[in-house]
Formats: C-alpha cells, sequence, structure tokens
C-alpha cells in the first residue's frame, strides 16, 4: 500500500474498518506502512485509541510517532500501555528524547518509569537527568561514533559499520585519545574522500566546535546558527567528550523557548501543556499570578494620581490628556522591551551592547516623542482655532499655548522614558540570571504608566505654576 496515494478521508474510512473488524493483523501492516505524519493525525482525530495505535505498530516506527506526539499525549499513551509494553517504548527511545519526556514528570512517576529500564540505559538516564534542567547535558545523546588518530580509514569504515546503527548521526565521526578527549570531528565527506590506508590523524584539522556539558540550550542554539552544523560534540570541563545534540533537538529547544518566551511577553508564565489540553483551573492559575502583580503596580498609578490631586483639581483640563500621556508612554516601553527580547533571543543583541542599545534608544524616544508631541500639540492648537470659530466649545482658555507646550513636551518625556525602560530591563533582566521575556509588555507598561504621570505633572508645574497651577 503506497502511502502518498490515499486521502486522509480513505486513511480514516481503511483505520476504523480494520479496527471494526477487529483484524490487528491488517491494522498493523496499514499503520507500519502509513507516514508518521498520518499516524499522528489518526491519533489526534481518535484519541481514545492511540495506545491501541501505538501497540499495534512496530517498535522501531511507534518510536518515531511517539518523539513527535504532543506532552501530554505521550503522557497518556504511557499511562495506558502495559508495562511490559510501556518499558519496551522507554528502553528504545533515544536517550535525548527519553530525558525529555522523563524530566517533565512528577518525581514518584520517574522512578517508577526508571525501574523499567534496563541496566545500561538507566545509567545514561540518570545521569541526563542529573543536569540542570536548561543546560546542554539533558539535550546530548550518547549515541555517536568515535575513532582514535591512528585508525586507518579502512578501520574507521569497519567501526562506523559496526556501531553505526544505533547512532543519532554518522554525517559528524568523532576523533577521540586513550583517555576520552575530544580532538577533532569528521565530516562523513572527508573520510569518503579519503584512501583506506589513510591515517585519521592525517585529515584532522583541528577545527572542532564544542558545547560544555553546562552550557545553556539557548547558547547551544546560537552557536548551532552560527556554524551551519547538523552535531555539535558535547564535553566536560576536562574536555572528555560526553555525547553529541542534534539539530533535531535544537530546532524543538527553540520552539519551546519561543512559545515560553511569546507566553511571558504576553504576561503569563509558560505554559507547560497545550492550550486546549491544559485543565481550567492550571490556566487560572498560570494566569492569574502575573495580573495580581499587575494589579497591584498599577496601584502605584492611582497612589501617583491621588498625590498629584491638588494640581488636577487646580487645572481641571490636565486630566484631559492623562490617558493620552500613559499610553503613549507604554507603548513606546512595549515596542521597545518586544524589540530587545526578540533581538536577544536571536542573538543580534548581547550584553555587552547595552551601550550601543541605549544610545539607539535615546535618540529613537527624542524622535518619536517629538512627533508625536508635535501631534498632541497642533491638535490642541487645532480646536483652539476651531474654538475662535464658534465650531466647538472652549476647552482650554486663554492658556491653550501653555498647556499645548506641556503636552508636546511631556511626550518626549514620557516616550523617552518608555523606550529607555523598554530596552534597559531586559537586558538587566539578562545580567542578573533572570529570563529577560520577563519584563513582557504589560509589566513594562505598567512600570511606564506611574513614571509616566510623575513627568507629566512635573512638566505641568515648569509652565503653568502661578498660573494655572
Amino acid at each position: 500500500m503506497a502511502a502518498n496515494s490515499i486521502t486522509p478521508s480513505v486513511i480514516e474510512e481503511e483505520f476504523l474498518h480494520h479496527l471494526q473488524q477487529d483484524n490487528k493483523e491488517a491494522l498493523a501492516y496499514f499503520l507500519n506502512n502509513l507516514h508518521i505524519t498520518d499516524v499522528v493525525e489518526l491519533i489526534n482525530q481518535y484519541p481514545e485509541h492511540e495506545a491501541y495505535i501505538i501497540t499495534l505498530m512496530s517498535m522501531h516506527r511507534a518510536i518515531h510517532v511517539f518523539k513527535i506526539l504532543d506532552l501530554a499525549q505521550q503522557k497518556k499513551i504511557v499511562k495506558s500501555l502495559s508495562v511490559a509494553k510501556t518499558a519496551e517504548l522507554l528502553n528504545e527511545l533515544p536517550p535525548d528524547d527519553r530525558t525529555s519526556f522523563l524530566s517533565e514528570l512528577p518525581n514518584a512517576t520517574i522512578r517508577d518509569l526508571i525501574k523499567l529500564l534496563n541496566p545500561e540505559e538507566r545509567k545514561i538516564t540518570l545521569s541526563l537527568l542529573g543536569y540542570p534542567e536548561d543546560s546542554v547535558g539533558r539535550l546530548m545523546t550518547p549515541d555517536y561514533v568515535y575513532v582514535y588518530e591512528y585508525n586507518t580509514i579502512e578501520e574507521v569504515f569497519a567501526t562506523i559499520r559496526k556501531y553505526a546503527k544505533n547512532s543519532e548521526t554518522i554525517d559528524v565521526i568523532y576523533v577521540i585519545n586513550q583517555k576520552g578527549e575530544l580532538l577533532d570531528d569528521l565530516r562523513i565527506k572527508d573520510i569518503l574522500l579519503a584512501s583506506p590506508s589513510t591515517l585519521v590523524s592525517e585529515i584532522m584539522d583541528g577545527r572542532v566546535i564544542t558545547l560544555n556539558v553546562h552550557d545553556d540550550q539557548e547558547h547551544a542554539n546560537q552557536v548551532f546558527k552560527m556554524n551551519n552544523r547538523v552535531a555539535l560534540p558535547v564535553v566536560d570541563d576536562n574536555n572528555i567528550l560526553l555525547g553529541i545534540v542534534t539539530i533535531d533537538d535544537i530546532l524543538w529547544v527553540t520552539n519551546e523557548e519561543f512559545s515560553e518566551d511569546i507566553q511571558k511577553i504576553g504576561g503569563t508564565e509558560a505554559l507547560d501543556e497545550p492550550y486546549l489540553d491544559i485543565s481550567f483551573f492550571k490556566l487560572i492559575k498560570k494566569r492569574v499570578g502575573w495580573l495580581i502583580v499587575l494589579f497591584l503596580s498599577e496601584m502605584l498609578t492611582a497612589t501617583a494620581m491621588a498625590f498629584f490631586a491638588d494640581e488636577i483639581e487646580k487645572a481641571v483640563v490636565l486630566s484631559i490628556f492623562v490617558p493620552l500621556i500613559m499610553s503613549s508612554g507604554g507603548n513606546s516601553g512595549s515596542q521597545a522591551s518586544t524589540l530587545i527580547i526578540q533581538a536577544m533571543a536571536v542573538g543580534e543583541v548581547s550584553l555587552s551592547d547595552w551601550w550601543r542599545v541605549m544610545r539607539r534608544e535615546i535618540s529613537s524616544g527624542v524622535v518619536l516623542g517629538s512627533i508625536l508631541g508635535l501631534i498632541g500639540f497642533i491638535r490642541i492648537a487645532s480646536w483652539h482655532v476651531l474654538m475662535q470659530h464658534g465650531i466647538i466649545q472652549n476647552l482650554y482658555g486663554e492658556h491653550w499655548l501653555l498647556i499645548g507646550l506641556t503636552v508636546g513636551v511631556s511626550l518626549i518625556g514620557v516616550v523617552l522614558w518608555g523606550t529607555l525602560s523598554g530596552s534597559m530591563l531586559p537586558i538587566l533582566l539578562k545580567k542578573l540570571g533572570a529570563d529577560p521575556a520577563v519584563s513582557s509588555a504589560p509589566f513594562v507598561a505598567t512600570l511606564v504608566d506611574v513614571t509616566g504621570l510623575i513627568i507629566y505633572f512635573s512638566v505641568a508645574y515648569l509652565f503653568l505654576q502661578g498660573i494655572l497651577l
């Protein structure tokens, strides 16, 4: 049966037909000849049969399906499988994928599942789980091919034929010494083009790029992007080769990091399950914390308003522009924080660039603030002209020019402060070891709201002292 010759609707019909007939052999043959993505689609369409589908498939294909399922689906499948099938599945999973799955489970569940692993896989898994959660050590796999510098190319091929079956990739072969220290990595192309009698040391160039087992996964992502590699070796502090990290693992991490950053930028905690699968109360728990923090922060805005109550009472016209001032500062801050967080995530901005960022944001803040300030001044001037012609009521009175200058200059100050706060806060948090995405747009907007009021009324006092104030 050619998998690409049948449409999804036909796939579902044939699946249901075999299911109703309870023909396990036919259903197993059918599933084993489908594309992996078609099997995943069937699991998504018929979640009540997901464990049954995994059970019927050959373990090799079941592993490939299991790896690309959502975490919630993986948990349900493992919970539904028999103990023997669960043990077979976990033992056959690549160490990095197994570690990634187990690290998302409660400690009690991890202990129960680790007991199902054979001694060798258990040792590997416990070793990987011993590294920090976001470290390269959690991503690496010990399944790779290594040779020695004194091997001939003919011996290298013999090693590849013997061990490459269980390797994560054979695009790169690693060279170590008797102590296990990494000396170099060789691309398979260089090995294929060398004569059988050539020594490995003769084709080594020493330009190996490594990751430390304790490196942050975000750092690993940057190294991959800069060096265009399908795999990178992972070493300890003594340059002992411990494993490799492949590009598919990094792509998965990048997707997870992107999702977390987007959620944090939006002012929520990162969701550890798909949105539609997470329970209602868990979703509330993820969102309510930030809302409470932002609500309490906004109380400072009310405090600031109360502090300037006398000024507002003397010049009620100033209160008209409070929403304008607050929103302009908050919007500029949110823009800046989003741009800097994104630039830091993709490696365009580092901590050492803080001064360059500040200079750009000072210039940007002044220009953007001047544009908004000019628009605000023109708006007040236009209203004054319309008032003189009797088209609208008199809002600003005889001191419209000073009020216009107050609003215009305040907008310059507030927007400048917003851009500086929004751009510097992510860098400061990164410097302190926190996640820059925590400086979310709502948080920056709330911060600028309070300080924006102080700037606004300070400028108003400067222009209107002895006149309206």
